[in-house]
């Protein structure tokens, strides 16, 4: 994940507090809901492969009802451990999510080696998208992307509309808005009414506007934080070669590709996780 890619301001008019924000029933439709969670690093982790986390996603989104407050699935890595055992407000944030997938190998391993249930696999959002992506051209799914810059955001959109001809992205938009301009796209959103929104704005950020403003798109299905999955699909950033995320290193291949960025946040992060997932999954 991204550590920013937005830099919407929280409001007043929003959800207020996290717990007081969620909706009045909080688990998913009947039927979407069987599949278990294991502790890692503190986190209820969703035990589920991708494709069943697609499917999910849309049947979620399907489920949805009109007029109550949209799905909330997001994603957990090591840097996520790192942040929200540092920061109890992320943590409230993250424990928030009606599912979190593992969007890191780290994970995985951790569940095998730590935990009552294995995770099947990593369900990395960079891939994830393009698995729900061809469900949703299918299904009739719709999207909106928001999130990243102006040129980064088009240029996503831009591809996937290439790749995925009959996928329906009904709107799009860069995360940079305050005020006004915040306010009028929430309700042009909420108008599109779109199955999914793709929300890429970093963590935190990301899970504060699901915290301030979910409860004003009720007529969104499901929000699905994606750091900075827009970067990936607009080509600015490179996937790791699969043997590489096999192994758990994307996250040194991410270093080695962007060490200015990255590589003190990961020097920092690294420990705070490892001894994370070392004391409190189960």
């Amino acid at each position: 994940m991204e550590q920013s890619q937005g830099d919407f301001e929280g409001s007043a008019s929003g959800a207020g507090g996290a717990a007081a924000a969620r909706r009045e029933a909080a688990s998913l439709p009947e039927g979407l809901s069987t599949f278990p969670t294991v502790l890692i690093g503190g986190l209820p982790i969703t035990v589920i492969d991708r494709q069943d986390a697609a499917h999910l996603m849309v049947a979620a989104a399907r489920g949805h009802l009109s007029g109550s407050r949209p799905y909330y699935f997001t994603s957990a890595n090591g840097d996520v451990i790192a942040q929200t055992r540092v920061n109890a407000e992320t943590a409230g944030l993250f424990r928030e999510a009606d599912q979190i997938f593992a969007d890191g190998q780290p994970l995985v391993f951790a569940s095998r080696l730590l935990c009552r249930v294995q995770l099947p696999e990593r369900v990395a959002t960079t891939d994830l998208f393009h698995d729900v992506a061809r469900l949703a051209e299918r299904e009739g799914t719709t999207f909106y992307l928001l999130g990243s810059t102006e040129a980064e955001n088009r240029s996503a959109v831009a591809g996937m509309r290439a790749r995925y001809p009959g996928l329906r992205i009904v709107g799009n938009c860069h995360g940079y808005l305050a005020g006004e301009a915040l306010e009028k796209k929430l309700d042009e959103i909420n108008a599109l009414a779109p199955d999914i929104l793709w929300l890429g704005l970093g963590v935190p950020r990301e899970q504060i506007f699901v915290r301030d403003f979910a409860s004003r798109l009720s007529n969104v299905g499901v929000i699905k934080t994606s750091g900075g999955l827009f970067d990936h699909l607009a080509g600015k950033v490179r996937r790791a070669p699969l043997w590489v995320q096999k192994a758990g290193f994307e996250w040194l291949w991410r270093v080695l590709m962007e060490p200015r960025r990255l590589f003190w946040r990961y020097f920092t992060t690294s420990p705070q996780a490892i001894y994370a997932i070392l004391r409190y999954s189960k």
